[in-house]
């Protein structure tokens, strides 16, 4: 079968273009279309599935306890840090010293990786006379700059770091990879369209934890510092990392994150996602709902705050988060450890939530519950002063600005030497897409309930349509072209394919579909052609990081769509059982090659304008971290014929060595 030419024109003679070509009707952007609804109402379904099953098997303490250091290491993972990396050098150095009458502030930076560098101020009460309880204070997305000079988000939070240093505390204030002196990033999917970091299995979240643990390390290290009286706190972003950090490290003892965390129902169905960037967010392979994170840190003392209209962290979900952990606690018969902090006003760093969150420390890690707050955090410094850098100092080996690029290590498989280790090569890989790569699909295949739509002739020929259920509410379409004369045909080509990009099948094609030998149907996945988003390009960007948050995504979904199309078109209402014929265009190319991988008896697969790596293809959770298109277009042709069109042979090397290696025959890979 040849694909020479553009398919929208010369498929004309097959059926009208309604039914080949044509997406849904256009809508404004600012109104959803039938589709858009119904995938709300999936992912309402898909988030109600989530937090019914957070922490509904925890009815006893040992519930909790037993599976506790199982969750930490799920959450270590989804965070990109499992394996854990090497604790290396901190390297720690003071670049300066500011002076105030009560305390002195040093600006310092240490690497918690090689060539990852934290810029940070750390306020020391004057006076001491001994080891004095610290805090870890975690930033904010505070943007201060000078003459486009990034002084560090730290500068931004300098009043807290001052108030601690005046009531006897030693402060650890960091500044982030995004808004740090070294600005690196925390919008690869919401702004940059690297995508990919889902495929790598990265997320700035584990940076920001890592800096954290590493800066327990460093206070640690301090003569000055009560190694075992170490509180967290931060107010959004630095909310988000101190409920991450605590939930990793015990040395953690008290924390009071402040507007850091809310459901799945807020960031999913209510759409909040929209407010926050990836710094926000793990990578949710093992599909938690934040309670589970949350309740990572019980018993300790735990202070939730929040302000009653902060529209990123709304009130109603805080408030199901405390429920739950109220639960959790009271299990631990720790009820006293865990409060609840609500003041009036908007997403806002105020006074009202500082002085609780102040006093909420005393308590613990001073043992002076009713101790008057003496003054007020204010800002005392210039942001400059506080600058740990000078301007056009940096250090040539940090890596802190593209930690992105190597936090997550990307697999880089080597060519197997026998058939045997290839076996065990294939196993492994298939294992770790079915539990950490597709692991938000259904557990269960549902009932298809197939539907006969509309049925036309057109140019002497049937085109039917069919619906089927691919998950939950969510319906698809097929489109099945056959003769129009009464047939059972043996083969079937299904394409799938992306919106308007089509190629045209041949005229051999088109004689064995007139006589009955052959039946070709066209697929497109959900999200595309008839069911494209009427949203705005910007919607649909938080449109699909909401499938991320759901444990999937949707390229990861629309695998699981071709798969459901195949059984549905060798169901009895379709075709039944038939040899099938895959094609795929493009990104679909990429989709049907891993779908084949769950399809029994394939007779080959077709890839047209495939990319070649996930790095510039579909997104997958975690794939780079075991294999790319290359070791999937393998184990594909290990059980079907895979054949490359538009592609030369040294586009592929690893598949092309790999064949040789194992001795293939010729026709199991072609360009």
């Amino acid at each position: 079968m040849k694909f020479p030419l553009p398919l929208c024109g010369a498929l004309l003679a097959l059926a009208p273009l309604g039914h080949l070509c044509a997406a849904a009707a256009p809508t404004p952007a600012s109104i959803p279309n039938a589709a858009d609804k119904m995938f709300a109402e999936y992912f309402r379904a898909e988030t109600a599935k989530l937090a019914a099953g957070s922490l509904a098997d925890v009815k006893t303490l040992r519930d909790w306890t037993d599976h506790r250091a199982e969750y930490r290491e799920q959450l270590f993972e989804m965070l990109g840090l499992s394996p854990r990396p090497a604790k290396t050098d901190l390297r720690a150095t003071v670049t300066g010293r500011v002076e105030h009458a009560e305390f002195f502030v040093e600006k310092l930076h240490f690497q918690s990786l090689p060539g990852l560098y934290v810029t940070a101020n750390l306020y020391v009460p004057k006076n001491l006379t001994g080891r004095a309880p610290a805090i870890l204070y975690g930033s904010g997305h505070a943007n201060v700059k000078e003459g486009g000079v990034s002084l560090g988000n730290k500068t931004g939070y300098q009043h807290h770091g001052a108030w601690f240093a005046r009531h006897g505390y030693i402060c650890l204030t960091l500044d982030t990879i995004q808004l740090g002196e070294l600005e690196g990033a925390h919008h690869g999917t919401k702004r940059l369209g690297m995508w990919w970091w889902n495929s790598r299995g990265y997320t700035p979240a584990g940076v920001e934890a890592w800096n954290g643990i590493r800066a327990l390390d460093y206070l640690q290290s301090r003569a000055d510092v009560d190694p075992e009286k170490i509180g967290m706190t931060g107010r959004s972003g630095g909310g988000a990392y101190t409920w991450y950090t605590a939930a990793l490290d015990d040395r953690i003892k008290v924390a009071v994150p402040v507007a850091g965390i809310t459901d799945l129902h807020n960031h999913v169905v209510d759409g909040v996602v929209k407010g926050h960037c990836d710094c926000m967010f793990m990578v949710n392979t093992y599909r938690w709902d934040y309670t589970k994170l949350a309740a990572l840190l019980a018993p300790r003392p735990l202070l939730l705050a929040n302000s009653d209209k902060d529209g990123i962290f709304p009130l109603d979900g805080v408030v199901r988060v405390h429920g739950e952990l109220a639960r959790l606690y009271a299990l631990h018969k720790a009820s006293d450890k865990l409060g609840l902090l609500i003041t009036e006003g908007p997403h806002k760093d105020t006074q009202d939530l500082q002085v609780p969150a102040f006093r909420w420390f005393n308590r613990w890690l001073k043992n002076e519950p009713d101790t008057l707050v003496k003054v007020a955090a204010e800002k005392l410094f210039d942001p400059k002063q506080l600058r740990v850098f000078p301007v056009g100092g940096h250090p040539a080996d940090e890596r802190t600005t593209k930690i992105h690029d190597t936090f997550v290590p990307m697999a880089a498989p080597p060519v197997p030497a026998n058939a045997a280790e290839w076996a065990k090569q294939k196993e492994t890989w298939m294992r770790a897409l079915r539990e950490k790569v597709f692991r938000g699909w259904p557990e269960k295949e549902e009932p298809l309930n197939v539907a006969r739509l509309h049925s036309d002739i057109a140019h002497a020929r049937r085109v039917t349509a069919y619906g089927f259920t691919t998950q939950g509410d969510v319906r698809l379409t097929v489109s099945v072209h056959t003769s129009m004369e009464p047939s059972s045909p043996k083969k079937l080509i299904l394409i799938v394919a992306e919106d308007h990009d089509y190629e045209q099948l041949d005229g051999l094609t088109v004689e064995a579909i007139w006589s009955g030998k052959l039946a070709v149907a066209y697929f497109f996945p959900r999200g595309l052609a008839p069911t494209k988003s009427g949203l705005s390009a910007t919607d649909q960007i938080e449109v699909r990081r909401r499938y991320m948050l759901l444990g999937q995504t949707i390229d990861a979904m629309r695998v699981w769509d071709i798969r459901r199309a195949v059984a549905a078109l060798r169901s009895k209402e379709i075709l039944g059982e038939v040899s099938i014929q895959i094609v795929g265009y493009r990104d679909q190319a990429i989709n049907a090659l891993y779908a084949s991988l769950f399809i029994e008896n394939i007779e080959d697969i077709r890839l047209l304008f495939a990319p070649t790596s996930h790095a510039n293809g579909p997104d997958y959770l975690n794939v780079l971290r075991f294999l790319d298109i290359p070791q999937a277009a393998a184990m594909a042709a290990d059980r079907s014929p895979v054949m490359f069109q538009s592609f030369k042979k040294p586009d592929w090397p690893w598949l092309t060595q790999t064949a040789q290696r194992l001795g293939w025959p010729r026709d199991r890979l072609s360009w």
